[in-house]
């Protein structure tokens, strides 16, 4: 999540609110932080002040003094801290928003990005609280962890609150799958009846024993129950497969499994690794240049392609892919850590790339290639990425 660092005055407990750069009725302002560059003291009835001003006087009040007060926008929702971190958990203008559900998780996957805890303070009440503050204008909200099935009956409570506060917004959770074996609790999730839900699901491999590896867990199997059992309650399903050294080479056989297995997925979302986490602890056993395994790729989206399903590429950056599948690639890396490198800024590209993870800056493919009209007479793949 963005973070912005600063020093907080008068703050003991977590604040969380929604920021106003204008100042409201006062009847309006009991959930709201004030940002503002031109204020002396605070003004009443807001829950915080962040100002950029050092002169600012409190007055017992809390409030933050930032750098630059240029990082907020109408809208954002924030946690403000006693340490003086600003941490945005909705951001108005970002597609990629999510509710953190829980840091827990069942598996450990060996290139997992954020490595599970193992104890925590329950979030629930957290998140219907951020529920409320989130503008009813946003598209789609993800539910995300850890492991979210691992809160249990509260997963169901979070998506009825979206339905009721957010009723135009769509919802992905990101789930490995392993409870949703469970028939009775894969039935309670359509009994939340949203019109606009998928659960994405990873599937490392087509080898029972292979994805076992990559998750450190014997679930391969509950993972597989889970998705028929999603299947049946007609819940929409998203597989996902994370390429790196372990499993690139089987890509395509992969894709002939999902196909034979799994045709009532609405999507397969094959996914450049971010290196940090465990991914970077594990650094020379997975990393392998996206280039090197371009062959196996093509052919498992293609194959999906060819047999009416629809495989999308994460993460992935299009000079480095063949030009026949860059139609498949999405812009899929969250705002707040996507990043172009320096050679990129030119590229014609650039607009409809995913970018690099900023994890992935020292750590990239070696083809990397801006798309420039001095280099490239023939224009034919500058058609609509969809």
């Amino acid at each position: 999540m963005k973070q912005i660092q600063g020093l907080s005055y008068n703050i003991e407990e977590d604040i969380v609110g929604r920021i106003t750069l204008n100042k409201r009725q006062v009847f309006g302002r009991a959930d709201s932080i004030l940002v503002s560059d031109d204020l002396d003291k605070p003004s009443t009835g807001y829950l915080a002040t962040i100002t950029n001003k050092e002169s600012f006087n409190g007055k017992g009040k809390p409030y933050c003094i930032v750098n630059s007060i240029d990082g907020f926008h109408e809208g954002d929702v924030v946690v403000v801290n006693k340490q003086g971190e600003v941490v945005f958990v909705y951001e108005i203008g970002s597609d990629h928003n999510a509710l953190m559900a829980t840091e827990r998780c069942n598996h450990r996957c060996i290139m997992c990005p954020q490595p599970p805890i193992v104890q925590e303070k329950d979030k629930t009440s957290f998140n219907l609280k951020l529920i409320s503050l989130i503008s009813k204008k946003t598209k789609e909200i993800g539910i995300t962890g850890g492991e979210p099935t691992l809160i249990g009956e509260n997963l169901f409570l979070l998506i009825r609150q979206i339905k009721k506060k957010l009723p135009n917004t769509a919802i992905s959770i990101l789930s490995n799958g392993v409870k949703f074996s469970d028939k009775d609790f894969a039935m309670k999730l359509a009994l939340c009846q949203h019109k606009d839900l998928q659960v994405d699901i990873p599937l490392f491999s087509d080898i029972s024993e292979e994805h076992n590896r990559i998750v450190g867990a014997n679930t391969f199997y509950k993972t597989v129950k889970g998705l028929y059992n999603l299947a049946l309650f007609h819940q929409r399903i998203g597989l996902r497969i994370v390429v790196h050294k372990k499993t690139y080479m089987r890509l395509p056989q992969f894709a002939d499994y999902v196909y034979h297995n799994f045709p009532f997925v609405a999507q397969v979302a094959f996914m450049q690794m971010e290196t940090t986490g465990l991914a970077k602890d594990n650094f020379e056993d997975l990393w392998i240049d996206p280039y090197d395994y371009n062959e196996q790729l093509r052919e498992a989206v293609l194959l999906l392609e060819d047999r009416g399903m629809r495989p999308y590429i994460y993460n992935a950056q299009l000079c480095v892919l063949p030009e026949d599948i860059r139609c498949f690639a999405q812009q899929s890396i969250s705002d707040w850590k996507d990043i172009y490198l320096e050679e990129c800024e030119q590229c014609l590209l650039k607009g409809r790339c995913a970018g690099f993870f900023e994890s992935n800056k020292e750590c990239h493919s070696s083809h990397i290639t801006p798309y420039l009209i001095d280099s490239h007479s023939d224009k034919s793949d500058l058609t609509p990425i969809v």
